[in-house]
């Protein structure tokens, strides 16, 4: 599984029906989407997976530079919800293999119906005529984080649980994570259970920015420590004793939650993790959350940590209501032209 700084041929988002259980939020949120498939769109092709209902809206929300894939969704969790793309170098001279592993998202452990959802990975793998690679557990995109040379990252709550893998050891889930993604060493954090929909997501907590390096989100500390205090205490510790698979120890860097108090009044699933950004051929895309500093703060820090890219930072409140951010709302495939091996001029498949 390349990282996700890696050169891509694109990013997928998806289009939230009218009807989904974002209820009268709804328009806010698709209006987030649209905002920020255009911002991707002007630095790497962009296809929006939309329903049939769905794709004139869709369309007129997000212009001409988007692709409308006919893909039907429940909701625009699509790195969770999607495929996951991995690639391997074939002969000399011959296209790289590209396949999408398929994670049988299950409704973050059964906690919503997705329908739609649970076929997303099938739908668009086969709709792109890519490989589907039919995985042994059940996971989400945004559970893990790799660096692109063997290291696995992930929170031990929402993997080794058994809403999604009954029965499952982390020795097990490791065997499978290393057959389908290629990886050589998971790095387990604790992370909990029950806290919120995801079971502690890795991508809002811990993040590659570069092989050896890992960024960490510190929660906002003015009211006292709390569970997701003890969760970063509990992260930073495992990660400053941990070696990656080429055995190096981890330079940790920490990025600061906003101030609660300035960013107005938010909802008790409102996501605040800077963390929950993407990264897009030239360009680092994040959330701002209206406390100025940490806001600078945070585009500052993570313009050190991707060198030679831009940084955007948009508004997607509404999409942070629903516990989530940017990086769950995308998933990017590699271009395979780039991978060692493969042949230039590759293109995406149709």
């Amino acid at each position: 599984m390349p990282a996700d700084w890696e050169p891509h041929e694109g990013m997928y988002l998806a289009w939230p029906p009218s009807d989904s259980l974002w209820g009268d939020l709804a328009p806010a949120v698709q209006h987030d989407i649209a905002r920020l498939a255009r911002t991707i769109a002007e630095y790497e092709p962009v296809a929006l997976l939309a329903g049939p209902e769905e794709e004139a809206r869709a369309r007129r929300a997000c212009g001409a530079a988007v692709e409308i894939v006919p893909v039907p969704v429940d909701d625009l969790w699509i790195r969770d919800t999607g495929p996951v793309f991995v690639t391997r170098p074939d002969a000399p001279g011959a296209t790289a293999v590209r396949t999408g592993v398929d994670f049988h998202f299950n409704g973050w452990g059964g906690k919503q119906r997705h329908p739609n959802d649970g076929a997303v990975a099938r739908n668009l793998l086969r709709h792109e005529g890519i490989t589907r690679v039919d995985a042994g557990i059940t996971a989400e995109g945004g559970s893990f984080e790799v660096d692109g040379e063997g290291t696995l990252l992930a929170a031990e709550s929402s993997l080794v649980n058994a809403n999604r893998n009954p029965g499952g050891t982390r020795a097990g889930i490791e065997r499978e994570l290393a057959r389908v993604l290629g990886v050589t060493r998971v790095i387990w954090v604790d992370g909990v259970r029950g806290e919120d929909i995801t079971d502690c997501h890795i991508d809002g907590l811990a993040r590659f920015v570069a092989p050896g390096v890992v960024a960490l989100n510190r929660p906002w500390h003015g009211d006292g420590p709390d569970v997701w205090t003890q969760v970063y205490e509990q992260a930073r510790g495992a990660l400053m004793e941990a070696r990656d698979a080429r055995g190096r120890r981890l330079e940790i860097v920490e990025i600061a939650e906003p101030d609660p108090y300035a960013i107005g009044d938010r909802g008790p699933e409102f996501l605040t993790s800077y963390l929950n950004y993407c990264v897009a051929n030239g360009v680092v895309v994040l959330p701002r959350f209206g406390d100025r500093r940490a806001d600078d703060r945070a585009a500052s820090v993570l313009r050190e940590l991707h060198p030679g890219r831009e940084i955007r930072q948009i508004t997607i409140d509404a999409v942070g209501e629903g516990g989530g951010g940017i990086h769950c709302a995308t998933q990017q495939l590699p271009d395979v032209s780039r991978v060692p091996g493969g042949a230039q001029g590759a293109v995406r498949p149709r």
